[in-house]
């Protein structure tokens, strides 16, 4: 997530200057052979504005679409948040207080349910956008992300003894195996009236509530946009970016006609069809920029911030003094 007031024109820049030169040199070619006698080329601007049209619509819904499924990604982590807050206290007043060791444990695994659902929500999707040359580019220049920093297992280590540490790495889900050893803790604190039914349930139903709230994340991290709508958007507007030279060629030539600049007013098609395809694929680009929102992008959800600061909450219920530090941005990106 970037926290700064906006980007910079220097960092949009860096972002989108290697698609910004191909649609330099698809303006310049027809611009080159119209100017060098080529007329035959020149397309009637009407029906390219038409596909534009078209074009505004789809690239609109795309990012409407990518906006509402960040915002239930931050939505369903806001839930985490309170979720864990309440399970905290609940715990630890229902077990005993703060210098109860059976409290500290399940703690500490929730830590580690965090940590391991945050791991899973990073790993890679074929159809992310992270492998993509700008999007590496602009990572390495500005932010690393954590989970790439230090592996699972070390992330881990802290958080369980190891005879917990060696079964959860055995397992494929190992958010769902936390909070699976979490539910079966609390039965046989139930079993041995530890705890009593009113509060099993209470306990029980916000467990239940935390694992409702990873698979609506699994959900999002694991179903993309619909392939067939980012396709027709992606062919619509490549198509666009062609022929926005082309149908622009006569109005440009015909600007100067009767003055000084006769003739010389055909390179401005240059710039101004570089203009107007980088206007509509910078806006097509940001749009798909959020659309996963937990793949590691400058503008996703700050996961592993979020899920630092729920720990911290939780150590200090604990009246714990050895605090963790909270996660600092780097160059104005949250993670």
């Amino acid at each position: 997530m970037h926290t700064g007031t906006r980007y910079t024109p220097l960092e949009f820049y860096k972002w989108t200057r290697r698609d910004t030169y191909w649609m330099i040199l698809l303006a310049a070619i027809p611009t080159l052979s119209y100017a060098f006698g080529g007329r035959f080329i020149a397309l009637p601007w009407q029906p390219i504005a038409i596909l534009g049209t078209a074009v505004a619509f789809i690239v609109g819904f795309k990012n409407n679409a990518s906006y509402n499924r960040i915002w239930e990604a931050r939505q369903i982590y806001g839930a985490i948040i309170n979720d864990s807050r309440s399970f905290a206290y609940t715990l630890r007043d229902a077990l005993g207080g703060k210098s109860s060791p059976l409290v500290q444990r399940m703690f500490y695994r929730h830590f580690a349910w965090l940590t391991a659902l945050r791991y899973q929500l990073r790993e890679p999707r074929p159809w992310e956008n992270m492998q993509r040359e700008n999007n590496r580019e602009f990572q390495g220049d500005h932010y690393q992300i954590p989970e790439k920093q230090q592996s699972l297992e070390q992330s881990l280590q802290p958080f369980l003894n190891e005879s917990e540490w060696n079964y959860i790495l055995s397992k494929k889900n190992k958010a769902t195996q936390l909070s699976a050893m979490q539910s079966e803790e609390l039965a046989q604190l139930r079993t041995t009236n530890s705890i009593n039914d009113f509060q099993w349930t209470q306990l029980q139903q916000r467990l239940t509530l935390l694992t409702d709230h990873q698979g609506k994340a699994e959900r999002i991290k694991n179903f993309p946009y619909p392939r067939n709508f980012a396709s027709i958007a992606t062919y619509l507007l490549m198509i666009f970016v062609v022929l926005v030279p082309f149908g622009a060629l006569r109005d440009f030539d015909s600007l100067g006609k009767g003055t000084i600049l006769e003739g010389y007013t055909i390179w401005l098609n240059i710039p101004f069809s570089v203009l107007v395809t980088w206007a509509f694929h910078t806006l097509d680009t940001v749009g798909e920029s959020s659309v996963n929102p937990f793949e590691g992008s400058a503008n996703d959800v700050p996961i592993t911030q979020i899920s630092r600061v729920i720990e911290i909450d939780m150590r200090d219920m604990l009246d714990e003094t050895n605090l963790p530090d909270p996660i600092q941005p780097q160059n104005n990106i949250l993670l």
